[in-house]
């Protein structure tokens, strides 16, 4: 049993993601806010992967993960994103955090591979797992750019740059 970080403002998603992992046989940390996820981590220790939301308020997920690294001492602490802003400076800002990123809405067993990778083998784990996913699922080092039908392209379709 891992200890796991789940960082979502939407209470809904947060729910489900901490009932699917505490099903697993996982110990879920939840929080809906960067604030209240450094506040439990400070009270109840470092997580073994976090997951994150990109889009919240007081503090967004890029920067949580900086904070959450520099708080506990864990430069290489694995993370997986999960949001529904799937643009490319965004993603890229993930890579760059070496963060795995899956697009909402997700598959529950492709975020519980990411998470057991992670577990097993840190970030070097989780990356292969990601690599190994399908395409349409994850973006990992900006590979799902170029496919023509991934969550990514999809998005952008129907976005507009701020």
């Amino acid at each position: 049993m891992a200890q796991l970080l789940v960082v979502e403002d939407n209470p809904d998603i947060l729910h489900l993601i901490w009932t699917q992992m505490r099903a697993r046989g996982h110990q879920v940390l939840g929080a809906s806010s960067g604030p209240e996820a450094l506040a439990a981590v400070e009270l109840w220790g470092p997580p073994q992967v976090a997951v994150l939301d990109v889009a919240m308020p007081l503090m967004d997920g890029l920067e949580l993960l900086q904070q959450l690294r520099a708080a506990t001492g864990m430069q290489e602490l694995p993370a997986i994103f999960l949001s529904a802003r799937v643009d490319r400076q965004t993603v890229e800002a993930a890579h760059r955090l070496g963060a795995a990123y899956l697009a909402k809405p997700f598959m529950e067993e492709i975020l519980y591979a990411a998470i057991e990778a992670a577990l097993a083998n840190g970030y070097q784990g989780l990356q292969a797992a990601v690599e190994a996913a399908t395409p349409i699922e994850w973006s990992l080092h900006g590979r799902a750019r170029d496919l023509p039908e991934t969550a990514y392209h999809a998005a952008s379709r129907y976005t507009t740059a701020p």
